[in-house]
């Protein structure tokens, strides 16, 4: 059956660095952090062409991101070490990863530690996580818990919602299939048309409607599950594969050698179909799993999805103010429900208390000024 691939490409790539942030940048990290603290927001510390979002996360450390486009970055205080962590971990956003790949990724990564003025070595980088994903649409298919063949002793868990974990009842639509362990090797099957729709993250849609025209078929209508059904398969490979097996030190490591590590995982994970032979190593393989072995083994570093990162930027800015001008809309109606106002008058009162939320607004202890820079400065990732 047709299953057009709507985006094939990394989904998670985390790296660690066994090296201290210099004592000026703590410092700016410190201060930062103490602001974040006091105004329950995020401070934006502008290094060079690096925005850097400081949060108020972080007990003995600091906790920053980069933007969607960008990464999550995690440095430990060097006067408050944890024994035996790494000093830097560095955790690549999909979307940048969706848009730029690898090469946008490294390039990202080298900018912020040339920002950061971080001095290190390629030897002190270790691989910690990396994640491979293709997206099918295929709504004729439904994740089938007997159809995988894993290595004795793989966990397998089946799941009937985005965060779930378990089957919930058997006469419950399956969503997603997991097997094996996210530190070693774990392969996830799941409905990522409902994750995108649950979490509001429609630059995914973009990228998807880019795939389709390009093969000259109409966009995706979210509404219709029949119709835009997406099953995302995703092949996570931890530390214990990345680093202990693979031995992967560094950026070179991984754009030599990764495609070896993703293609090992794929020999020892299968989705078939199954049949009432007894040996399940004879059951031919699903048509979507052989899509899926043939994109990492032909194409794996060439993993750009061709749409441009602004365009997914407003994608998701347009679904969340569709999102909040939603709650706004269901507020007014509430408010004005409750104050006995007609379906006549809602227009006039509207317009009425529009001029009483401004009055609210320029009354607020903060400057209107100051919280708008705060929520911009949060919604950086959209």
């Amino acid at each position: 059956m047709d299953a057009p691939i709507l985006y094939f490409g990394f989904d998670g790539l985390k790296f660690t660095i066994q090296a201290d942030i210099p004592e000026a940048f703590r410092e700016e990290l410190a201060s930062a952090k103490k602001h974040a603290q006091e105004t329950h927001g995020e401070c934006v510390l502008q290094l060079g062409p690096i925005a850097l979002n400081v949060t108020n996360k972080g007990a003995r450390g600091f906790t920053a991101h980069t933007g969607d486009h960008g990464a999550v970055w995690l440095f430990q205080d060097p006067q408050d070490r944890i024994p035996n962590n790494p000093g830097i971990t560095v955790d690549f956003r999909a979307f940048g990863l969706a848009t730029g790949g690898l090469e946008g990724a490294e390039k990202h990564f080298r900018t912020c530690m040339d920002a950061f003025r971080i001095n290190y070595v390629e030897t002190q980088l270790r691989v910690a996580r990396a994640d491979f994903a293709v997206d099918l649409l295929a709504p004729w298919f439904e994740p089938d818990r007997e159809a995988l063949v894993v290595p004795p002793g793989t966990k397998v868990t089946e799941y009937t919602g985005v965060d779930e974990t378990a089957t919930v009842s058997s006469g419950a639509r399956v969503v997603g299939l997991r097997a094996g362990a996210v530190a070693n090797r774990q392969l996830a099957i799941y409905d990522k048309r409902g994750e995108i729709i649950q979490q509001n993250k429609m630059g995914w849609l973009t990228i998807w409607n880019a795939s389709l025209a390009a093969i000259g078929r109409p966009p995706l209508d979210l509404s219709d599950r029949a119709t835009s059904q997406v099953w995302r398969f995703e092949m996570r490979l931890g530390s214990k594969q990345l680093r202990n097996k693979f031995e992967m030190r560094s950026w070179q490591d991984v754009h030599d050698t990764i495609g070896d590590a993703f293609t090992d995982a794929l020999r020892r994970i299968r989705y078939c179909m199954p049949t009432t032979d007894s040996n399940r190593a004879r059951w031919p393989t699903h048509q979507l799993w052989q899509q899926f072995e043939a994109v990492i083994g032909n194409d794996l570093l060439h993993n750009c999805a061709g749409v441009l990162p602004s365009e997914v930027i407003q994608a998701n800015r347009t679904a969340k103010m569709r999102e909040l001008d939603a709650q706004l809309s269901g507020l007014f109606v509430t408010r004005a429900a409750i104050s006995d106002v007609s379906a006549d008058d809602f227009d006039d009162f509207l317009e009425r208390h529009v001029e009483a939320l401004a009055r609210i607004a320029r009354e607020h202890a903060s400057p209107i000024a100051d919280r708008l820079s705060k929520v911009r400065a949060r919604y950086r990732l959209l």
